[in-house]
């Protein structure tokens, strides 16, 4: 059995997009989301428990790397749901108290159930050295002193911890919206108004967006580097309407891979010189 990250981040892109299209408020388009996820999820840990793994890499990653994407966009959406659903008005001062007061949970949650554990620096570290235990059926250590949801939890399609790193996507996700919830003039509606910006999106890869984040962040080219990392990856989420899911960890994922660690960049100089070898 081999399902594929980039197919699977491919059809959850292209369910966005076909729903935005139509125009929804944000609390339908998160319900159809919901539903879309929920199913692509039932449908691959059927495949999972009829087929198994071939080896214990194939295991670690779907674990680590491929179930959180579609679980963390689960919770994502599921929550944007509730948030937008509760929300007492539209507009006004209240509309704004209501999103900051939403950030507060979100910010406490985050210190209490992620930011505190050490499960939360080892994966932000980018480290592989206990990923046999923490992304292994069947290798829960119940000496760690785990919370009492891990009883909750399908033993036979989760090692726990790639519940973890689903929650820590989601948290980055909803981060994001809700500051632009409260930054209205940061919104994607008010920065890109009119029919004739509809169709600025970026349509790479997030890993190559990512890149280029990183490189801009790196060089300082972005007001003498006064920027973080982090407001940085939003305000490129907001101009293209594009949400990144973790990039801390897709960084360090890049700084390991092989070949090029660079592959956008590199093609992007060979595109800019054809580009200009056209004129000459």
């Amino acid at each position: 059995m081999e399902i594929v990250l980039n197919k699977i981040l491919s059809e959850i892109r292209h369910q966005e997009d076909k729903l935005s299209s139509q125009m929804m408020q944000t609390a339908d388009e998160a319900y159809q989301m919901t539903l879309f996820l929920k199913e692509m999820l039932f449908s691959i840990k059927m495949k999972v428990l009829q087929t198994g793994f071939k080896d214990e890499q194939q295991e670690i990653n779907f674990f680590k790397n491929i179930k959180p994407q579609i679980l963390g966009k689960l919770i994502y959406y599921n929550k944007l749901f509730r948030i937008e659903t509760t929300c007492p008005v539209s507009t006004g001062r209240i509309h704004q108290s209501y999103f900051e007061n939403q950030l507060k949970i979100l910010k406490s949650e985050y210190k209490e159930s992620i930011s505190n554990e050490d499960f939360y620096r080892y994966y932000r570290a980018g480290r592989t050295d206990r990923d046999h235990s923490y992304f292994r059926l069947g290798k829960i250590n119940y000496h760690d002193g785990l919370k009492s949801n891990v009883f909750e939890i399908d033993l036979s399609f989760s090692t726990y911890y790639d519940n973890k790193v689903a929650h820590i996507i989601a948290n980055e996700l909803i981060y994001t919206f809700l500051l632009t919830k409260i930054n209205p003039e940061k919104n994607p509606d008010t920065i890109l108004n009119g029919d004739g910006n509809k169709d600025i999106s970026w349509t790479n890869s997030q890993n190559a967006l990512i890149e280029l984040i990183y490189a801009l962040y790196a060089s300082k080219s972005i007001a003498y580097g006064k920027i973080g990392i982090r407001k940085l990856a939003l305000i490129f989420q907001i101009l293209f309407r594009t949400p990144l899911n973790d990039i801390h960890h897709s960084f360090h994922r890049m700084k390991t891979r092989a070949g090029s660690r660079t592959v956008f960049l590199d093609q992007l100089k060979i595109s800019l010189e054809e580009y200009m070898d056209k004129d000459l």
